[in-house]
């Protein structure tokens, strides 16, 4: 009897959890919707991804002067313009400018006074440039923190650098923009019972520091010098041709149109003394037709005139993209 009464008990629980996986529910994941995107924005969309990229022609800029106006390691024995932070400094912007591949870069660290990228640009010299960016290392400082135990000590060197970039236009001569950057490096070491890392004298904390600032400012030194209208220069018209600076490495190709300017008048401005140049003319519009020279400082592009005309004299031209090809 006790037996079968164990037979009803194991059965009945059986059925009861039969019963409850039967009427039991499970909750299954939700599927994620995606929001019906508008007609208009989706023509917007493809508009803006089938567009081609507006062709970008590589200014023309030279670091000139990069000089070090903190007190750290000048002496009375070294120049200012063959300080080691400072050539540091120009040689960490003159590379990170050319990664960009937006620019032909030149190095002239003697070329102090303006009036000499004057003459190279207004005598339409193939390597005249359009802007001329000055430096200075305004600060730089080194500072060693160290703690000391029964039976370990700690070590922290750290680098502090602060630069100050100018962008001048070489045909005022006039600064038209300034920013400043800051950076910082640290290395740590730790030392137990006599094991672990020593950390002597670290130079590369120097030029760490040095290329953090520069990069710091960067953004906005490339923002401020594509906003600056590309243009160049004409070198000499012959047998029906013109002929300009500037080729394939500044990102001329053949086909591309471009647009003969003279310049404005140049008048003084009452309320700041200095001279304004009024808005130029049309003269004349080009397309490349041929290419030539090696590199970019013989490089040039030979054009035929499709409206307009060339005057004898060049002297008060000068030559830019046309806006409504690119």
């Amino acid at each position: 009897m006790l037996e079968q009464s164990n037979h009803l008990a194991v059965a009945f629980l059986a059925a009861s959890m039969a019963l409850y996986s039967a009427c039991a529910t499970r909750t299954l994941p939700k599927e994620s919707k995606r929001m019906p995107v508008s007609e208009a924005r989706a023509r917007t969309a493809q508009t803006q991804a089938t567009r081609p990229e507006r062709k970008v022609y590589k200014r023309k800029i030279a670091i000139g002067r990069f000089s070090n106006e903190s007190r750290y390691g000048r002496g009375i024995l070294v120049d200012s313009h063959l300080d080691p932070l400072g050539k540091q400094a120009s040689d960490v912007l003159s590379s990170q400018l050319t990664r960009t591949q937006r620019f032909l870069v030149f190095e002239r660290p003697d070329v102090t006074r303006i009036q000499e990228e004057q003459e190279r640009a207004g005598g339409g010299s193939l390597v005249g440039v359009d802007t001329l960016i000055l430096g200075s290392v305004t600060e730089f400082g080194r500072a060693t923190e160290g703690k000391k135990g029964f039976m370990s000590s700690t070590k922290l060197q750290r680098v502090r650098a602060a630069v100050t970039l100018r962008l001048v236009d070489v045909a005022t001569g006039r600064v038209f923009h300034a920013a400043d950057g800051v950076g910082e490096s640290a290395v740590e070491s730790r030392e137990v019972a006599g094991y672990g890392s020593r950390a002597a004298y670290d130079s590369t904390l120097n030029e760490q520091a040095i290329t953090a600032a520069v990069s710091d400012v960067l953004d906005d030194l490339v923002s401020k010098l594509n906003a600056r209208p590309w243009r160049t220069f004409i070198l000499a018209q012959e047998e029906g041709q013109v002929f300009v600076s500037g080729g394939s490495r500044q990102g001329l190709s053949v086909g591309d149109h471009l647009v003969v300017m003279r310049r404005g008048r140049s008048v003084t401005s009452g309320q700041t003394g200095l001279p304004i140049e009024l808005p130029g003319k049309e003269v004349a519009r080009l397309e490349v037709v041929s290419q030539f020279g090696e590199d970019e400082v013989s490089e040039g592009s030979a054009c035929r005139v499709v409206t307009g005309s060339i005057p004898g004299e060049v002297g008060d031209l000068f030559v830019v993209e046309d806006a409504e090809s690119s």
